[in-house]
């Protein structure tokens, strides 16, 4: 929070109280995160995406948090420093209160998913750090139950795909992008170089039901383990549909975003996957998590491609998901944080108060 001053006395009144009552301080700048690879979906393709990264600072302690906007979520960085502007909390002087200021947070304007989640983050990453235990341990998680964690393969030609599985050596499960015109040649290609687990994920890029269904089955029999979003999300009976005869699970993406979708979701996926990015972080995440397990749904944690800020704060809930695929930040060539770290196939949180993550001293 900047202020302005009209006289030094107005300025000693401000110390005064602000020594007595210190006051939550924030922050934000956009930052665009560069991709290593050209990431292709079945809606588009990229090689950046645009973040902003935030500050929330009180008695000389500072948490950080991000917001990562991928087009297709209809964030940019003019939507999100319109909304971060308007966050004033003044009326806060005590972090802990999170309840109270995410849900003041998430009043200021609709939509605005991961403007909303940077802040959370934040917020959660100086309230752990005032703690001073990371957030896995503050929610009773233990860390060795982390899932192992997929590497994403964006639909690409043959000779970039097998490249990309060589690069994916330490993980393994691999995810695959599908949804185009060209599906069995992905999945052959990356079969001809690894027998490892795959997931796939369509982007809602099938149309009809009886090919969705085909399609299910041939991934089977080629060890696909599950399936994101096969159809579009507004066609719920379809997934219903398909969740009755699919050979593997359906994991709904883009059709859950927040804590009242995971309802809708009942019955017509048998699972949900969550990310910061679309739940407004943290806090609705772990909500989110508790009500699907709630109802018999897995759970898969997620994430955009992001920096190690991000993922290290998906990795304290990590231990709760029943599948990770945290990869974002090792897709990316300037990440501005450490964290998070791939280990044994694992995307591991650190023991680091809050998050688990720090600015890179580069």
């Amino acid at each position: 929070m900047f202020v302005a001053f009209e006289n030094f006395q107005q300025f000693v009144l401000h110390c005064f109280f602000d020594k007595i009552h210190p006051m939550i301080h924030f922050s934000f700048q956009p930052y665009t995160l560069r991709l290593q690879h050209v990431f292709t979906v079945a809606a588009a393709s990229r090689s950046s995406t645009p973040l902003v990264l935030t500050q929330l600072t009180w008695e000389g302690i500072t948490g950080y948090g991000e917001a990562s906007m991928p087009p297709y979520l209809g964030e940019s960085h003019a939507t999100a420093t319109n909304f971060l502007s308007k966050v004033d909390l003044s009326a806060f002087t005590d972090p802990f209160q999170i309840e109270s200021i995410l849900q003041y947070v998430d009043t200021l304007a609709p939509g605005n998913h991961a403007a909303k989640a940077s802040v959370d983050i934040a917020l959660h990453d100086l309230v752990g750090k005032l703690l001073g235990q990371p957030w896995y341990r503050i929610w009773g998680l233990d860390r060795a139950q982390t899932p192992f964690s997929c590497f994403t393969i964006g639909i690409d030609a043959p000779e970039v795909v097998r490249q990309k599985v060589q690069e994916a050596t330490d993980f393994r499960i691999l995810k695959v992008k599908l949804g185009l015109n060209n599906d069995r040649e992905m999945i052959e290609t990356i079969r001809s170089a690894t027998d490892k687990p795959l997931v796939a994920d369509a982007n809602q890029g099938w149309k009809d039901r009886d090919h969705a269904l085909e399609m299910l089955h041939w991934l089977h029999e080629r060890g696909v383990t599950l399936i994101e979003q096969p159809m579009p999300k507004e066609r719920l009976d379809d997934h219903a549909w398909l969740t009755e005869r699919s050979p593997i699970p359906l994991i709904a993406d883009e059709a859950v975003q927040r804590l009242p979708d995971v309802l809708r979701a009942q019955g017509a996926y048998h699972g949900i996957n969550i990310k910061l990015m679309k739940s407004t972080g943290l806090r609705e995440a772990q909500q989110m998590l508790l009500l699907a397990q709630s109802l018999g749904m897995q759970v898969m944690l997620g994430c955009m491609t992001e920096t190690s800020c991000a993922i290290s704060a998906a990795a304290q809930l990590a231990p709760a998901a029943d599948w990770a695929d945290l990869d974002g930040a090792l897709l990316v060539q300037n990440d501005p944080f450490r964290g998070a770290a791939l280990s044994d196939g694992k995307i591991i949180a650190t023991d680091l108060p809050g998050i688990g993550c720090v600015l890179d001293a580069d």
